[in-house]
């Protein structure tokens, strides 16, 4: 079994996150416990930031160290560096992030009143289909809770770190941030209000974005506490509201819209999903969620109805394997790009 001694240089020759040194020489190798009979090793890790994307990939690449040592089971606790310690070796330069860059991005909240109207859905064609116009586009799950995203979009891979920085995934053009990418397979996310939105100030501030036109939010359903602390940190952003044709469906969404109305946001338009089945056989449509929701919807917004897309599943094979992805030839990726055509012509005209 690894030696306590052996934890230790193999622990403190991992880099903290934010300063870029030695974890051994910040002295942040707090506490290391052997139980050999066991095989498990417990290290208490201290950071210069706790509850983070930084800390989850740390995490997981000491767990793969040490498992790689011998360990069978790895406990891992962590707190934040003395504040004197993170002063001095702190870089001294503002660092450029994605809310002070010099050519920001248009933020475009994809939101929904309710769960289940297909609003990541939405929200991953949209991104895509912005891409296929020729936009640097980013896309942040923010719905914390339920993300879905990576899986959406056949996404296999999780982001690395360079230097100080978080790289996101790349697929369709798209560079994506997801709470996904940060827990293991169908685990639960147990955080607090406090601890989501300090996860979502680092998709902010601590990912290497590079240059985007466009960074796309899909939002948590109804109007909690994600949802505020993006109208809080997006003072300027833009929202798309989805629903469904049902008039309930409806009703709830416009709790979302309003809540953008009251936080300055500017509603650019709805999008009705699951308008209607379309038969294969006799091309006649089928209303299955009723008709008219997204139309009252956008009227009382005083807003455009940018969309209705119908119910009918992607095309897929083996090798670009993305269940929630439609191709641009695909009679419903036409519809998505007709309506990241005229999102991209409406921000055009505001710039």
């Amino acid at each position: 079994m690894i030696r306590e001694d052996e934890v230790r240089k193999l622990v403190g020759e991992m880099r903290e996150p934010f300063l870029q040194r030695p974890l051994g020489e910040l002295d942040a190798v707090k506490e290391i416990k052997i139980k050999p009979e066991k095989r498990h090793i417990s290290v208490k890790v201290a950071l210069a930031k706790t509850g983070t994307a930084e800390q989850m990939q740390i995490q997981q690449e000491i767990v793969n160290v040490l498992k790689g040592a011998g360990a069978e089971t790895v406990g891992l606790r962590f707190e934040e560096l003395p504040e004197e310690t993170v002063a001095k070796w702190a870089p001294s330069a503002e660092k450029k992030t994605l809310l002070n860059m010099d050519n920001p991005p248009v933020f475009l909240a994809v939101a929904s009143g309710k769960g289940g109207v297909g609003k990541s859905t939405v929200s991953v064609n949209l991104a895509i289909s912005l891409a296929r116009l020729g936009k640097k586009v980013g896309l942040i799950d923010a719905d914390i809770y339920g993300f879905s995203v990576p899986d959406m979009m056949g996404i296999t891979v999780r982001p690395t770190i360079e230097g100080e920085k978080l790289l996101p995934v790349e697929r369709f053009g798209v560079k994506v941030m997801s709470m996904g990418f940060f827990v293991e397979e169908n685990a639960p996310v147990v955080w607090r209000g406090p601890m989501l939105g300090k996860m979502l100030n680092n998709f902010f501030h601590e990912v290497e974005w590079g240059e985007v036109d466009y960074i796309v939010l899909d939002l948590p359903p109804g109007t909690g506490d994600v949802a505020l602390d993006v109208h809080t940190m997006l003072p300027s952003c833009k929202e798309i509201i989805v629903s469904t044709p049902h008039p309930t469906a409806a009703f709830v969404a416009a709790r979302a819209g309003s809540m953008a109305i009251k936080t300055d946001h500017e509603v650019v338009g709805v999008i009705e999903n699951m308008a209607y089945y379309e038969s294969a056989k006799t091309g006649e449509r089928e209303y299955v969620f009723g008709k008219g929701g997204g139309d009252k919807l956008a009227e009382e917004l005083n807003v455009p109805l940018l969309g209705r897309i119908p119910l009918k599943q992607p095309d897929w094979d083996k090798d670009q394997f993305a269940p929630s992805v439609y191709d641009e030839n695909h009679p419903i990726g036409e519809i998505y790009q007709d309506i990241a055509k005229k999102i991209d012509v409406k921000m055009s005209v505001q710039v």
